[in-house]
């Protein structure tokens, strides 16, 4: 059979996915002739990282040198795939309630030629807020919720993780560096240690919510890359997304359905219940 075996390893391993949704070489779509029918052509890469040997380990199970070594990986390629490439999301699906097909713990990287919708919207409004209050938001975010203390769920020298105040999944987090940092490649040595550390603390604890290995997705978003290599990103602030869909145990889940789908997002708990729940949880895994 023409079947891929991947290779004996040992840390993190690295390879194309077999079924990208993008390709470095698209087609240039036809001339529209309508403009309520526009395309443009989508290029990119797509990779997939596996976090370690063992098909059972998740990252609240690995070692805080394992998880170092994920972070180094991701940085890697964050800057291999935006030497060229304007937008490198970093994301892991985990579970198979958020349709991860494969068992195995891994995250995957596509590389884009264009900055996606969520992109554009975050430069946008990161933007206008450094243009207009001449500090970075999500800097003087941190700083504001590290001080207020309600959305806190854990926090290091480097670190913090804050249920969002504008939260609309029950138990999303935001992670933040303290520092103004611009993108994952800018981490220094110590930053990310401690990045480990607090991904493995935030890790246990979901998993210890409900006493089942937490789905969620998670990713990246830094400043992009490629030609804006060149320009100011002075207004990006480096930050990752975690959206968990379970809202009761771990079968309840929650659903976007009918009016968070039509109108707008509807809360089952507060931000700040959400966080104390979280943050009074033990950071010794149930397992």
């Amino acid at each position: 059979s023409s079947r891929q075996v991947n290779p004996q390893y040992e840390g993190t391993f690295v390879f194309p996915n077999d079924f990208p949704a993008l390709q470095p070489d698209a087609p240039e779509p036809d001339n529209s002739d309508h403009p309520l029918f526009r395309a443009a052509p989508a290029r990119g890469v797509c990779k997939v990282m596996c976090f370690h040997p063992w098909s059972d380990l998740t990252l609240p199970l690995m070692s805080l040198p394992e998880i170092r070594a994920v972070i180094d990986a991701w940085a890697e390629l964050a800057t291999e795939l935006g030497a060229s490439y304007p937008w490198v999301q970093i994301f892991e699906n985990k579970g198979a309630m958020m349709g991860c097909s494969n068992p195995h713990p891994h995250c995957q990287v596509w590389a884009s030629s264009f900055l996606p919708n969520e992109a554009r919207l975050e430069d946008r409004t990161q933007r206008q807020h450094l243009s207009q209050h001449g500090v970075p938001m999500l800097l003087e975010y941190a700083e504001q919720e590290a001080r207020r203390k309600e959305r806190l769920v854990v926090e290091n020298a480097d670190w913090l993780v804050v249920v969002p105040y504008w939260a609309t999944w029950p138990y999303q987090t935001l992670l933040l560096p303290r520092r103004h940092v611009c993108r994952l490649q800018d981490l220094s040595d110590s930053e990310r240690d401690n990045l480990a550390s607090i991904m493995q603390r935030l890790l246990i604890k979901y998993d210890n919510l409900f006493e089942v290995s937490f789905p969620y997705s998670m990713g990246w978003h830094g400043a992009p890359t490629g030609p804006y290599l060149e320009e100011d990103c002075r207004h990006w602030q480096l930050h990752a997304h975690y959206y968990p869909p379970l809202l009761r145990s771990a079968t309840v889940r929650k659903f976007m359905v009918g009016y968070e789908m039509l109108a707008q997002a509807q809360r089952d708990l507060t931000p700040e219940q959400a966080a104390e729940r979280l943050r009074s949880l033990p950071e010794v895994h149930y397992k």
